[in-house]
């Protein structure tokens, strides 16, 4: 993911539209660093906050919301000089893959100063064109992309860092975070879920027993014979029930196929179909690069060959004739002492001659005037060009074709999966419909069983042998099922005894990476290389220790307040490291209160390595003049702003340079 441009128009202190670039490259040359110089209360932290509310929308954790509603919280970004009927805009273009393939993305979010039922209108443009279906899923699209649990880790500021490095142990947000940064969340979310099916077997387990017992008290109040017309009574409301159920049921039902349930229950069929279809194109781009391996390239220079073809042709013949020369002469020769030995009158034989002479000529200029051989072909060389060209490359440039319409084929019906997939409810709307459709479905089955029970206790009147059947198969389905519920309890307590172990097992792992990690960046920060030989991170709270080249333990309070937040920035570049997300890193206040020569450090070994794009929003104090011109003569920085303010307009306008150009 890279972020190439943020476009503001009347956001905070930035009146009118003003459009930056992002993209970490200058001429053609990739460079991660964007740097923004700006005072204290120029706007800053306003960039920051804009990238965070383009991206998440009302769950964006912005500087400057605090508890506002975020109806308010948009209405108090809008710049003060920004008439009622005008708009506020954010749009952040990055980009990303999408089928495949990189793509630009632009999310666009406007709103004017009281928003629409209080909220932004959301923009989703891929390419050039609008994507309204993702648009409508954009929350949950965007935790594949960058998820707002892992943010914080790759978007902070400064502050959080000195604040993280003074505390014994990461705050819980910062553990939540991590988790989910190190894939430990699914284990915690599949228990959980886990929790939620047992539960539900275990109340199916109490209904079917209370189900039980009401069976027991109908069955013993149908055995008498004069309440048969109370039955009777009972049994056309239970039918009128029944038939409420069904409607609910079947309105709970459609719900769930028109808003996706259908879709999201069957998304494990259709990604395994798509897997398939994505075995099958491979197999058939395979074949066409074993086309490629024959002489099926050589289409691409067909009409050369053709030329080939006819100047091989023509040289062929010179070489026929040439034959034909030599074998006339010899003849011509024999034919002149036969003649001469004919006694002829030498008027005859010089006629004769002659005659010779001119058809000889005639072949010569034949020869002579011909095309220059440059091909020297054999006859043989020249058969096989001819199969070439008219077998060969026919025959495989239809085979090619024909590859290349089933391809065309297998790509559509992906693109078509993918279409039904991006119609899928969330996760969340997925539960609820589910919830919904299985509870109509268990008030529509005991309305089913209310029913029969109420036919069942009309005809035990009449037949006391047909009354025990049915009390005996009710009896066995509903055992069938108490015993198939209890069965799935007890494999899923067995399931979470396994799952905790995996789940210890992974997080060892895992942290024990991130430890060697951490260590690494930790003494590529410092300028003290031997102060830490390795750093272990407590399973539970992500806390960490460190210990020197002789094992022992280093307190955390003799690191200087300096060392503390270099412990915490190389804690971070480690966790970005072994997440494997290839996501770019912004820092407001990037040094803090550092000194010199661990801003040496990190203006020489952080910065121009934290990522592949790396965002500064920094004061004259932070990265003054000594800092910018390293960064510079390491060819570090892609673009440089200075954010100017005018306090008596109170707007912000975003200028190229930085304050020591």
């Amino acid at each position: 993911m890279i972020f190439l441009e943020l476009v503001l128009q009347n956001f905070g202190p930035y009146q009118g539209r003003q459009v930056i670039n992002l993209r970490p490259e200058n001429n053609g040359n990739l460079r991660p660093i964007i740097l923004f110089g700006g005072m204290n209360g120029g706007g800053k932290t306003t960039l920051m906050d804009a990238i965070r509310l383009a991206l998440y929308g009302q769950r964006a954790q912005c500087s400057t919301r605090g508890n506002f509603s975020y109806n308010d919280f948009l209405t108090q970004c809008v710049n003060s000089n920004t008439s009622p009927i005008e708009k506020t805009r954010v749009e952040l273009v990055f980009e990303h893959v999408k089928e495949g393939k990189m793509a630009e993305w632009r999310i666009v979010r406007s709103w004017t100063k009281n928003p629409k039922d209080g909220k932004d209108e959301l923009g989703i443009v891929i390419g050039e064109w609008p994507d309204k279906s993702i648009a409508r899923i954009w929350d949950e699209y965007i935790e594949n992309i960058l998820p707002l649990g892992i943010s914080n880790l790759f978007l902070f500021d400064g502050e959080q860092v000195k604040e993280l490095a003074e505390l014994e142990k990461p705050p819980q947000a910062v553990i939540d975070a991590i988790s989910n940064l190190l894939g430990l969340e699914l284990a915690t979310r599949l228990s959980m879920d886990l929790n939620i099916l047992s539960q539900r077997k275990r109340k199916d387990l109490a209904d079917a027993e209370e189900r039980a017992e009401i069976e027991q008290i109908e069955q013993r109040l149908a055995q008498q014979q004069e309440e048969k017309q109370v039955a009777e009574q009972k049994l056309q409301t239970l039918k009128q029930q029944l038939e409420l159920a069904e409607k609910h049921q079947k309105k709970a039902s459609e719900k769930f196929v028109s808003e996706g349930g259908k879709i999201a229950q069957e998304r494990s069929q259709l990604e395994t179909k798509i897997k398939e279809l994505e075995v099958t194109i491979e197999t058939q781009r395979k074949s066409l690069r074993d086309l490629a391996g024959e002489t099926l390239p050589l289409n691409l220079i067909s009409p050369l060959l053709r030329q080939a073809e006819t100047q091989a042709e023509k040289e062929l013949k010179r070489q026929q004739s040439m034959a034909a020369r030599e074998v006339l002469q010899e003849r011509d020769s024999r034919l002149i002492n036969y003649i001469n030995q004919l006694s002829l009158d030498s008027q005859s034989v010089n006629k004769i001659q002659y005659f010779l002479q001119e058809e000889n000529q005639v072949l010569e200029q034949e020869i002579e005037t011909g095309i220059q051989p440059y091909l020297e072909i054999e006859t043989e060389a020249f058969n096989q060009l001819q199969v070439i060209l008219n077998s060969q490359l026919p025959t495989q440039t239809q085979q090619a074709k024909v590859y290349l319409e089933q391809l065309k084929a297998l790509k559509n019906e992906i693109d078509a999966i993918d279409t039904q997939l991006q119609t899928a409810a969330a996760p969340e709307v997925y539960q609820k419909l589910e919830a919904q459709l299985k509870l109509s479905q268990t008030e529509l089955l005991k309305a089913q069983v209310a029913y029969e029970e109420g036919q069942r206790q009309r005809d035990q009147i009449k037949s006391a042998i047909a009354k025990t059947k049915k009390e005996l198969d009710t009896y066995s389905a509903h055992t069938v099922k108490y015993k198939s519920s209890d069965h799935i309890v007890k494999s899923i307590e067995k399931v979470q005894e396994t799952l905790k172990v995996f789940k210890e097992q992974l997080t060892l792992k895992k942290l024990n990476k991130l430890e060697v990690e951490v260590a690494e960046c930790f003494r590529y920060l410092l300028h003290k290389s031997d102060l830490v030989h390795r750093v272990v991170i407590d399973t539970h709270d992500f806390s960490l220790s460190l210990y020197n080249l002789e094992g022992k333990p280093v307190p955390k309070h003799r690191l200087s307040a300096g060392e503390k937040q270099l412990l915490a920035i190389a804690f971070l570049w480690g966790l970005a490291r072994v997440s494997g997300r290839n996501l770019p890193v912004a820092i407001d206040t990037p040094l803090g209160r550092l000194d010199s020569s661990h801003r040496q450090n990190l203006i020489e070994r952080y910065f121009p390595s934290a990522s592949h794009q790396v965002i500064l929003l920094s004061t004259d104090t932070e990265i003054g003049e000594s800092e910018v011109h390293n960064l510079r003569d390491q060819e570090a920085i892609a673009h440089e702003y200075l954010l100017k303010y005018d306090s008596q307009q109170s707007k912000t306008v975003v200028e190229a340079g930085y304050f020591f150009s």
